[in-house]
């Protein structure tokens, strides 16, 4: 994996799988997260498969919701597809009780 941001203890790699994201996401660091993992999908060819794993994300947080909503989006935009999704157990709480869970393809083991 490749470091591609390491801020405020906020830590997001990428490899072969796609983004992976670890720490407490606020929002003093989420636009700088959106930004930089939608400079990284933006170079990948259209086709690819990717996964976001915010399985290492502590906490409940609706900024780091809105991070992966925005790559979500990003990646379809760029005719990527967003092969599964790993969140961290409170995320999925949130992301359930949001109702996002249908809009995105959950991994369910986390």
């Amino acid at each position: 994996m490749s470091l591609l941001l390491d801020r405020s203890g906020v830590r997001l790699a990428a490899g072969a799988e796609g983004l992976a994201v670890s720490g407490v996401v606020g929002f003093d660091v989420a636009a700088a997260l959106a930004a930089t993992g939608s400079d990284w999908l933006a170079t990948q060819p259209a086709g690819t498969r990717v996964d976001f794993d915010l399985g290492g994300v502590a906490g409940v947080s609706s900024a780091a919701l809105s991070v992966l909503l925005e790559w979500t989006r990003r990646a379809r935009a760029a005719g990527l597809e967003v092969r599964a999704v790993h969140l961290s157990a409170p995320l999925i709480r949130l992301t359930r009780l949001a109702g996002l869970d249908r809009l995105l393809p959950l991994d369910e083991v986390a």
